[in-house]
């Protein structure tokens, strides 16, 4: 765990509009604000994915760090999820699945979300209402 910051966070790829929509269905889901939230490119989100020993120029998974421990593809989502309350709770129980069912699927939509969503030419950045949201140096 990276010292000084929120113990539920998610991060993800700021230029990937998957990426960037799941952002946001958080956003308005999380109504009791359980999560921060880094956009993978900035130092903080490098550092996680570096952490994780994860590639620090393409960030092919989302991470949720909840109640400091860290999380990534679909278990990531599921733990998300999970936190928000129901419906969307229903989706946490994905982590039973088996990992290779998980990877398998997680992976096949990571490599092809570009080509599926689009990609931003430049990373999501906050305005103003939403940085607060955001931790320090996570965009």
């Amino acid at each position: 765990m990276i010292h000084d910051l929120p113990e539920n966070m998610i991060i993800f790829d700021g230029e990937c509009v998957l990426c960037s929509g799941f952002f946001k269905f958080m956003l308005a889901t999380d109504k009791r604000q359980v999560f921060s939230y880094a956009i993978g490119q900035s130092s903080v989100g490098q550092a996680h994915y570096a952490a994780n020993d994860l590639p620090t120029d393409h960030f092919d998974t989302i991470l949720v760090i909840r109640d400091g421990v860290t999380y990534q593809r679909l278990d990531a989502c599921a733990m998300a999820l999970g936190a928000v309350g129901w419906p969307w709770r229903a989706f946490a129980y994905t982590r039973f699945l088996p990992t290779w069912l998980k990877d398998w699927g997680y992976g096949l939509v990571a490599k092809n979300r570009f080509r599926l969503m689009g990609r931003r030419d430049s990373c999501l950045l906050p305005d103003q209402d939403l940085r607060a949201r955001f931790v320090e140096g996570g965009y």
